[in-house]
């Protein structure tokens, strides 16, 4: 087993977005003004982070995910990746990112969630 911390995430106080690195050939960068909020699920190990941006929905599987969301509250976090290779594991709480799945919203979708003008 791997003690040495895997890259998955990455923090900095001047990120104007997010940076997804989904494959080595396939990046997508978010920025911050079109975040809207984020969501985390926890069940012991087992951690489901949600983050809605206003035309995607990123959603993230894996272990110590809390920092990551203190992160992007802050719109600190910078850089997201899932581990390759299934021999890392957590040391002192260190978030590890098993998968990242990216949705992007419809235009259908954003009109059904804007209220109605009166």
């Amino acid at each position: 087993m791997n003690k040495k911390t895997p890259e998955c995430w990455a923090s900095d106080s001047q990120t104007q977005g997010l940076r997804i690195e989904l494959s080595t050939e396939h990046h997508l960068m978010l920025p911050y003004t079109e975040f809207l909020l984020a969501e985390l699920i926890g069940a012991g190990a087992d951690h489901h982070l949600r983050l809605i941006f206003s035309m995607h929905e990123i959603i993230i599987t894996g272990q110590n995910l809390k920092r990551v969301l203190i992160a992007a509250q802050k719109k600190d976090l910078a850089y997201i990746a899932a581990v390759t290779g299934s021999d890392f594991a957590t040391i002192d709480g260190a978030p590890l990112i098993h998968d990242i799945v990216v949705k992007e919203k419809t235009s259908a979708e954003n009109q059904a969630q804007t209220p109605a003008e009166y």
